[in-house]
C-alpha cells in the first residue's frame, strides 16, 4: 500500500474523538518521517480530493422557501483574533439572524481538542450561537455546507457526501500563498470542485476568472466602524505595524527593512507593533504590544499617525480599519491591493524599503495631521451589512432555488 493509502487508513480509524486524535497523531508521525514539506501541510494526504473523480449528490427536491435551514461552515480551527475567521463569523451571524441554524465543522489536519477550540470561539466571538464539532461529525442533515479555505474545500468534498448544496466562501486567492508546488496546485484544484463560489471582493473574483475561468458571486468588503473609529482628539505620532512573520504575503521582511530606514531618518518617532505573541527582535527601538483586544487596537491606531498595511494578495482589512481610526496606512502599490481599496487617503508605495520609508516619512511630515485623520475616518465603508445581506441571499438562493 502507498503512503497516501496508509495515511488514509490511519486518519479514518474509529469514530470517537479519542480515536480520531490518536489517528491524527500517528499520521503526523508518519508525515514527519516522509519529509518537512508534507509534515507542515495543513491537509492530510488521505483527504486530498480530485475534482475529476468527484460525484457529490444534491437533494432531489428543493425545500419550501421560508423554512429555517441547517448550514455547516467547514473551517480550520481559529486562533485568537484571527481576522479571516472574524469575517467568516460575521457571515455566520447574518445567517443566524435570518433564522437559520449554523454548525461550525472544524477541520484540523493534525488533530486538536474540539472542546479547547470551542472555548476559543466562545471567548473570542461570543455572539456566535453555532454548535462546534469535528467535520467528520458535523455535516449530516445539513441543507448546505460552506467551505472557507482550500483545505476545507477538500474536507467538504471528502466528508460532505450526503445530498446537500455546497458553497465556498473565498476571502483570498490562496494559490498565491505558496511557491509553485503541491499546496498551490491543491488550492487551485479546490476551485474546480463545482461548489458555488462567493468571492470577497474584486481581487478574488478577478483571479478566479483569469486563472481558473471560474464563475463566482461577488460580495463587497466592509469595515467594522463600530470598533474602529475616531476617539477623543489627541496628539498623534509614529508608526504602527501588524506583525505576521509567518505570512509572506503580509511583507514582514519588507516592513522590517522599511522601518529600519524610517527610524534612521526619523529617530524621534515611536514605532509600535502588535499581533505576535512571540517576542520579536528588531535592530531599532520598538514598543511591542503583543496580542491586544480590538478596543485597545483602536486606541493604538488613534495614537499613531501612520501604519503599515502591506498585502501581496487580497487587501488586508487592517488598511481600512486604520483609516477609520484616522491612522494613515501605507499600502504596497500593486494591482491586487488596489482592486478593493479605492480610498484617496491611503498612501501607495512601491514595494521596496526606501519607497515605503519615504511614504511613512511623508505622512509624519504632513502639516495638518488632525484634519487629515478626520477626513480619512469619514471616507471608509460603514459596516459589513451589504456583504452579510448578499451572503444570506446567495445561500438561500442556492438551497431554495432562484
Amino acid at each position: 500500500m502507498g503512503m497516501t493509502g496508509r495515511l488514509s487508513r490511519l486518519t479514518a480509524m474509529g469514530s470517537g474523538a479519542g480515536r480520531r486524535s490518536a489517528a491524527a497523531a500517528l499520521a503526523r508521525r508518519v508525515l514527519e518521517r516522509v519529509g518537512p514539506d508534507l509534515a507542515d501541510s495543513s491537509l492530510r494526504p488521505g483527504d486530498v480530493m480530485d475534482f475529476a473523480a468527484l460525484h457529490l449528490p444534491v437533494p432531489a427536491a428543493r425545500p419550501p422557501r421560508g423554512r429555517p435551514l441547517r448550514i455547516a461552515w467547514v473551517t480550520t480551527p481559529p486562533g485568537k483574533g484571527s481576522g479571516g475567521h472574524t469575517t467568516m463569523f460575521r457571515m455566520v451571524r447574518a445567517l443566524e439572524d435570518a433564522g437559520h441554524e449554523c454548525v461550525l465543522a472544524l477541520y484540523d489536519a493534525h488533530g486538536s481538542r474540539v472542546g479547547e477550540r470551542e472555548r476559543i470561539i466562545r471567548e473570542g466571538w461570543p455572539w456566535i450561537r453555532a454548535a462546534v464539532r469535528p467535520v467528520e461529525d458535523g455535516l449530516g442533515g445539513c441543507d448546505a455546507a460552506i467551505a472557507t479555505a482550500w483545505q476545507t474545500a477538500h474536507a467538504l468534498a471528502r466528508f460532505g457526501t450526503n445530498p446537500m448544496r455546497r458553497l465556498y466562501f473565498i476571502q483570498d486567492y490562496e494559490p498565491l500563498f505558496y511557491p509553485r508546488g503541491t499546496e498551490a496546485a491543491l488550492a487551485e484544484q479546490s476551485y474546480r470542485f463545482g461548489f458555488r463560489m462567493i468571492a470577497l471582493g474584486q481581487m478574488v473574483a478577478g483571479h478566479l476568472g483569469r486563472e481558473m475561468d471560474a464563475p463566482c458571486d461577488v460580495v463587497p468588503f466592509g469595515c467594522d466602524t463600530d470598533t474602529y473609529h475616531l476617539t477623543a482628539a489627541r496628539d498623534r505620532s509614529g508608526v504602527v505595524l501588524y506583525t505576521v512573520p509567518g505570512a509572506a504575503r503580509r511583507g514582514f521582511l519588507l516592513n522590517t527593512m522599511a522601518l529600519e530606514e524610517f527610524h534612521r531618518l526619523h529617530p524621534d518617532q515611536p514605532i509600535h507593533t502588535y499581533g505576535s505573541e512571540h517576542k520579536l527582535t528588531f535592530r531599532f527601538p520598538v514598543t511591542s504590544h503583543g496580542r491586544i483586544s480590538p478596543t485597545e487596537l483602536n486606541d493604538l491606531y488613534n495614537a499613531s499617525r501612520a501604519g503599515l498595511a502591506m498585502s501581496f494578495t487580497n487587501i488586508s482589512l487592517v488598511a481600512e480599519e486604520m483609516l477609520a481610526a484616522g491612522c494613515i496606512p501605507v499600502v504596497n502599490d500593486t494591482a491586487d491591493a488596489h482592486a478593493d481599496l479605492a480610498n484617496e487617503h491611503a498612501v501607495w508605495a512601491r514595494p521596496n524599503p526606501g519607497a515605503v520609508a519615504a511614504a511613512l516619512g511623508g505622512i509624519i511630515a504632513h502639516p495638518d495631521p488632525a484634519s487629515r485623520a478626520t477626513a480619512a475616518a469619514a471616507s471608509v465603508r460603514r459596516g459589513w451589512g451589504p456583504a452579510q445581506s448578499a451572503v444570506v441571499r446567495i445561500v438561500e438562493e442556492e438551497v431554495f432555488g432562484p
